[in-house]
Formats: structure tokens, sequence, C-alpha cells
């Protein structure tokens, strides 16, 4: 399987540009800024981190030395020692770091786009949402961020590397990887066999994904799960599990796995696919984005 290049990240100062509602659980922000030029990622699955400001802050805080240009210090180039005085700063001081993954990169001009998930935005909602969810919902143009990303395309944040060989594409997402499973689909070559489940709360959150190759999408639709609470937004159901085992997946000598979204959810998956399917385990990639019960900031602390 191939391997990355160890180099190094940095800080791009980024505006919102405009923002889009792609589902009653889903929202596309664009995102621009003078230095995005330098931004470089060849991979569907680019894994970047987000820093929001907290409401009444303007732009997110950050102890670098930084403007809203170009990075002017070797440590954020390396996205590096920034961290420890990040960590310093009060809870409601310092800027709220998130994961996400690229959806997509335009040039001329140059434009990212990043999908966040909406949960407990909509009034009534049994848990509140988070303060991403919160940002992404009242996001407006002009909106300042900051963003550590990549500086060259082949980079230790793209987990998405199918060996030359591989014959068959497996993919399983819930929405927070979505984007990521949706840009992988839409790169694959046309004569790529691909099998896919891409998990949602809402009929309305599916969307149209246009792809070269032979790929059978399936969408996964929570808020169909009979005798299913309301108001249990992404919580994770057997859905994910039951429909890839009762699958019959296209016959494959090397098949290549990609599994990311709820780490109980994943883990369960890879299980099934070594243990009943067969699959050899290194050709299985897969990735807790999150984990049921834990905000982010309590999963980096059990790192």
């Amino acid at each position: 399987m191939p391997t990355a290049v160890a180099a190094p990240f940095r800080f791009f100062s980024l505006q919102v540009v405009r923002t889009r509602r792609l589902g009653p659980s889903l929202a596309r922000v664009t995102f621009a800024g003078p230095d995005l030029s330098a931004f470089a990622s060849g991979g569907q699955d680019q894994s970047l981190s987000l820093f929001l400001p907290h409401p009444g802050q303007s732009e997110p805080r950050v102890p670098i030395e930084l403007g809203w240009g170009s990075p002017r210090s070797s440590e954020a180039e390396s996205g590096g020692g920034w961290w420890q005085g990040w960590r310093e700063l009060p809870d409601d001081v310092r800027a709220v770091m998130r994961s996400y993954t690229l959806r997509a990169l335009r040039r001329d001009p140059d434009e990212i786009d990043i999908d966040f998930v909406l949960h407990g935005v909509e009034p009534g909602a049994a848990t509140p949402a988070g303060p991403a969810s919160r940002w992404a919902y009242e996001a407006a143009p002009g909106d300042r961020v900051l963003l550590l990303g990549p500086a060259i395309e082949d980079n230790r944040a793209i987990r998405f590397r199918p060996p030359e060989d591989t014959d068959l594409v497996v993919i399983w997402a819930d929405e927070t990887a979505v984007p990521a499973a949706s840009a992988i689909l839409e790169a694959l070559p046309a004569g790529t066999r691909a099998q896919a489940w891409l998990e949602v709360e809402h009929v309305a959150d599916v969307q149209d994904l246009v792809t070269a190759a032979d790929a059978d999408i399936n969408w996964l639709v929570r808020d169909h799960v009979p005798h299913r609470p309301k108001g249990m937004g992404g919580a994770p159901t057997p859905m994910a599990v039951d429909a890839v085992r009762a699958a019959q997946l296209p016959p494959a000598e090397r098949p290549y796995v990609w599994i990311a979204g709820e780490s109980g959810q994943v883990k369960e998956l890879r299980r099934h696919l070594v243990r009943e399917r067969g699959i050899d385990r290194r050709r299985i990639t897969f990735v807790g984005y999150w984990r049921r019960g834990l905000t982010e900031e309590q999963l980096r602390e059990q790192e």
C-alpha cells in the first residue's frame, strides 16, 4: 500500500464565502483566503483541523505569530509549537478545534468546501448543538476561521490508499464521513468496481453523487428505523452492520475497504469484514471520526 511523505502542515487564515444547506442535518460552508493558493492536497479524504471562534469573538484565538495572511514562523509552518499555548488558554477564550475532511478544493479562484453535520440545531432538540454545529448553522460570509492543513499533496492525513491491485472498493460511512466518502466515489476512475453504504439521519440528507466508477451506492436512512426514539440525532443504530452483513459483495480476489464514522460502528464493521468475510485486515482502512458519548476534547484527552 502506498505510504505518505512526512511533510509539514501549516495554518491558513480563511473567511466564509457562502453557505448552503444540503439537507436537514447537513450544511456546506465554502471558504477562501489570500494564502489558500499554498494549500495542497492530493487525496479525497484529506483530514483537516478547523479552528472556530467563540460567540462574540471576531476571530479564533490560537497563540501563534499569525496574522490574517501567510504564517510568519517556522512553528506555524509545521503546525507544531502553538499546541501547548493553545491548551493553556482559558476554555472560553481558546479557539474551538474540530477535525473535518475536505469536501472539495477548487482553483481560480482558490476555494475549499467543508460539510458540517448539524445535530441539535433544530428547536426542541433532545441534545443541544455542539459549538461546531452551532457555528456552521449561523455562519455568514466574512466570518473568520483558521485551518491547519497540508502544504504538500501527499501527506499523512490522507488515509484512502487502495493498493494498485485492488479489484473492488468497499466503503461505509456515517454522515460525519459522507463528505470524504462522496469525494472518494466521485474521484474513482471508470472501470473501478465499488460497493458503498452511506448512512444519514433523514431522507432529505441523501445526495446525488456522480461517479465514473461501476458503483453500487446504498443510502441508509436512520429516521426510517422502526421503533427508534425521536430526537436521537446521530446516535448509531444496528442498521450499518446489518446492511453490510446482509449484502452479497461482488466477487473479488483483492478487495480494499474504507470505513469511517462512529468508532463503535467502525470497529464492529471491521470485525465483521475480517472474521466473517475473510478480508485481509491489511487491506482495510478504518477511521473513528467520533465516539458516542464523548466530545472531541474528551477523545483528545484519551489519546
